[in-house]
């Protein structure tokens, strides 16, 4: 698979009922020895975001293996979000690991896709190289979502199983279920120490109105690792997408590559 088409899709089957959709990069070198690189999309997003296609543009130029995916209930994989959960999420990425990625990787996680990334750490700890936050929302049913409401507001999420939310971007609303807020707490990964000891980049936008700043701060406090480095962009907001701030992405990925 050489390019950045939507045609170019690979399906796995999973044992949950249905195939995750997939893109994979093989370097032409089969010794070669450099870690991939497994981007992670963020919620309601794709596998073909601006930054997502940058970096696959970049290891493949760079003949570097490249994965990238789509959660359940997103894209290509398809499904009703409403029925995904973050333990669901994780098993998607776990057979992504298992089945697609077979070396150490270099894990991208973007905003709810920095959650799955830091969960990998407990579950796939020993085929992780390095990770790079991209505003990662860890916890964020929790912290976003769940104790920004008061008690009338939980009881009427509860009851009526959903809420919806305004898009601070002036986008669709967003709709939670109440069953993906009470399922992502066995999933929480900011509760307590962070059993990873390899590289860390966490980039976030000091602007960013969605996932607050202060979040990397906490996942650097919480990461095992003495080697993490937080990037704060002043005029970046959640997406995290403008060129220079792309680019800083891919500077983050030479750094990371280079030093293997």
């Amino acid at each position: 698979m050489q390019t950045n088409s939507s045609k170019n899709v690979n399906f796995l089957p999973t044992k949950r009922g249905y195939k995750i959709a997939y893109q994979h990069y093989r370097s032409k070198q089969s010794q070669n020895n450099k870690s991939g690189i497994l981007f992670i999309h963020g919620h309601g997003s794709d596998m073909f975001g601006s930054k997502a296609k940058a970096i696959m543009d970049w290891a493949i130029n760079r003949d570097i293996d490249f994965t990238r995916f789509e959660l359940f209930g997103h894209g290509l994989t398809g499904g009703d979000i409403m029925t995904a959960t973050i333990g669901q999420w994780i098993q998607d990425s776990c057979d992504i690991f298992d089945h697609v990625a077979e070396k150490s990787q270099i894990i991208v996680g973007s905003s709810l896709g920095g959650w799955i990334m830091l969960s990998l750490c407990k579950y796939r700890t020993e085929k992780i190289d390095s990770l790079v936050g991209i505003a990662a929302a860890p916890d964020f049913t929790r912290s976003l979502i769940w104790q920004t409401l008061d008690k009338s507001k939980q009881e009427e999420f509860r009851a009526q199983g959903y809420l919806r939310f305004s898009d601070p971007n002036c986008g669709p609303d967003v709709i939670y279920p109440y069953q993906l807020v009470e399922e992502a707490e066995n999933h929480l990964v900011l509760e307590g120490p962070i059993e990873f000891y390899g590289r860390v980049i966490l980039h976030h936008g000091l602007c960013d109105t969605e996932v607050p700043w202060q979040t990397s701060m906490k996942i650097a406090e919480q990461i095992q690792s003495d080697k993490v480095e937080i990037h704060l962009n002043k005029s970046a907001n959640h997406r995290y997408s403008e060129e220079e701030q792309i680019n800083a992405l891919i500077q983050s990925l030479e750094k990371l590559t280079s030093t293997e």
